[in-house]
């Protein structure tokens, strides 16, 4: 079977689930999507190593993860989605140390979190993704907005009729705040470990430079 390779797509909260979040994954040479709904805690995660700029006061445990395999000489080759069943993704990664080379069967929001850490790539198979990667609508909002993919909507997410939307123009309210005070409330938000506000903070100091 073919291996496809991914690419991190963007990651917003699910309109859907509660506590959940979908994690989008594109082909990197296509244009189809891949949506994988993911748990709070590992969507912060994902989102902090994808977020170079902010930085944890405490290691979250896929940080710990990385420095143990540092300091034990393991390394992450890559990462594979291998199985969808019952809309369940499964995955593994594979592992090197000594030149030997180890399979660990992982949580799919477990591997792409610890992919990150390392600059892992991401595989699936391409009959999985024949089966279960979509291809995005755009929100007239978008499209009115060509400059930013920020709003948008997926037409089903693990199962039909289910629906997300991305948009990370969500501000709560950010936008009335100066520089000084988004940059503030974004040290505040990091120093109690609030990373889905730092998040939204980032984003509203990157769209303002």
């Amino acid at each position: 079977m073919s291996l496809v390779r991914l690419k991190i797509k963007g990651i917003s909260y699910s309109q859907t689930q509660n506590g959940a979040y979908a994690l989008i994954l594109n082909e990197v040479e296509g244009d189809r999507k891949l949506p994988i709904v993911i748990g709070a805690f590992e969507a912060q995660s994902i989102a902090i190593a994808l977020e170079k700029e902010i930085k944890p006061p405490r290691p979250l445990t896929h940080d710990l993860f990385k420095n143990f395999s540092d300091r034990f000489d393991i390394v992450i080759k890559q990462v594979i989605i291998h199985k969808l069943v019952d809309g369940v993704f499964y995955s593994s990664i594979i592992c090197e140390r000594d030149g030997i080379e180890e399979i660990i069967d992982a949580r799919t929001s477990d591997a792409i979190a610890l992919a990150l850490r390392f600059n892992a790539p991401i595989f699936t198979y391409k009959t999985i993704l024949d089966k279960a990667g979509i291809f995005l609508k755009f929100s007239s909002k978008e499209k009115d907005q060509k400059e930013s993919d920020d709003s948008i909507m997926v037409d089903e997410i693990l199962q039909e009729g289910e629906t997300v939307e991305i948009d990370s123009g969500a501000t709560d309210g950010y936008t009335e705040l100066t520089i000084d005070e988004l940059e503030a409330e974004l040290k505040k938000a990091v120093t109690n470990e609030d990373y889905e506000k730092a998040a939204k903070l980032r984003d509203e100091i990157s769209k303002r430079n």
